[in-house]
């Protein structure tokens, strides 16, 4: 004969379990291009550069709570003479789902923890296209998608390209 334990008191119910507010399906490079117009001179001179970097997070829906997010970086290394040493451009986006979420929380979702999501692999393939180029790797530093978020609401009246209804909230 075997002993079953008896329940604890209370309900017996197992707990319900919450759904994930944003799930990541994949990633992946959209595009991605290096351009390296003065090698092997810019390789040979080995000056220090001046770089510029730009970052840009955009969504295109798909279905009702399907997103694609396009992370885009573009940085330039320039001579102090203003001769290019490297270009370039790589658009990497991830497509995700959203849960049962207020509307409010879209935005910030989608423009602001998407993007820290896809970032590291960004950053990563960033430095790799540098230092296979035979440039010391360029390894990022971290964005501030928080302020980046709130530049793009300012810039488009409180409405987020790509993401149809009302105002998506603020961070």
């Amino acid at each position: 004969m075997t002993d079953t334990p008896t329940p604890p008191p209370g309900p017996t119910a197992a707990p319900q379990l919450q759904a994930t507010p944003l799930t990541l399906h994949g990633q992946y490079i959209k595009d991605l291009s290096f351009e390296n117009p003065r090698a092997p001179q810019s390789l040979i001179e080995q000056k220090q550069p001046q770089l510029t970097l730009n970052v840009n997070v955009s969504t295109r829906q798909f279905e009702a709570k399907t997103f694609e997010v396009t992370l885009t970086l573009e940085a330039s290394a320039h001579t102090l003479e203003k001769e290019p040493l490297f270009m370039l451009e790589l658009v990497y986006a991830g497509t995700v789902s959203l849960g049962e979420v207020p509307q409010e929380a879209v935005g910030p979702l989608l423009l602001i923890e998407t993007p820290r999501l896809l970032f590291p692999f960004a950053r990563a393939i960033v430095a790799n296209a540098t230092r296979e180029a035979g440039f010391p790797p360029l390894n990022i530093a971290p964005v501030d998608f928080v302020a980046l978020y709130r530049q793009q609401l300012e810039a488009s009246g409180g409405q987020v390209p790509g993401i149809p209804g009302g105002p998506v909230g603020h961070a």
